[in-house]
């Protein structure tokens, strides 16, 4: 797995600005290794927005920024910003079991859009990139039985839009997805690839 380091021309320090273990953990399977400085960036917890692809970009802009203006070493920082979206709506991570509840609710039966949102940032030259990713995602309908059973497991109170794909029993309310499956887990690896490929050539 080594060989990635030389298609992307890697020849730096890798931090992904992020705590989220899911990233870490795609970022690992391809190979990379990294540290992980997590951002202190607070994003604002609207519920609409005019253009959500803009919204996640520059949410890791400003991640990714506040790590860059607190390391004092070269490196290239990783950070991303992944959003559900439905009905024009932005579906927060839930405060609490109720919440859960209302989210789930909502999405079954239904289709809803994730966004992602990444931000390449080089501490030597101040360079950065942004891009974007969407992934449509239909759930089947569920019923209350299933919905408070997944809840007791307490994976869905770190999600943005209350599940995550990529758990055992999240995984069964998907019916279908169009578009990149990573993207949902919080990740676009094609999309990070192909940009640090592009991003490293020009630095």
């Amino acid at each position: 797995m080594k060989d990635i380091f030389k298609l992307v021309n890697l020849n730096k320090r890798l931090i992904l600005a992020s705590k989220s273990p899911r990233r870490s953990l795609l970022l690992k399977n391809l190979g990379f290794e990294f540290d992980v400085v997590t951002s202190n960036y607070k994003e604002p917890k609207i519920k609409t927005f005019e253009d959500y692809s803009l919204f996640v970009k520059n949410s890791a802009f400003f991640k990714a920024e506040d790590v860059y203006k607190r390391i004092n070493y070269d490196a290239l920082i990783i950070s991303a910003d992944t959003i559900v979206v439905l009905d024009n709506k932005i579906l927060h991570k839930p405060k609490d079991e109720q919440g859960a509840f209302r989210i789930l609710t909502k999405l079954s039966d239904n289709t809803h859009t994730v966004y992602t949102g990444i931000c390449l940032f080089d501490k030597a030259s101040g360079k950065f990139l942004t891009d974007y990713q969407e992934t449509e995602v239909s759930f089947r309908k569920l019923d209350d039985d299933e919905i408070n059973s997944y809840i007791a497991t307490d994976s869905p109170m770190d999600k943005a839009g209350a599940y995550g794909i990529q758990d055992d029993f999240g995984a069964v309310f998907v019916s279908n997805i169009k578009g990149c499956y990573y993207n949902i887990v919080g990740l676009p690896l094609e999309l990070l690839y192909r940009n640090m490929r592009e991003f490293l050539k020009g630095l």
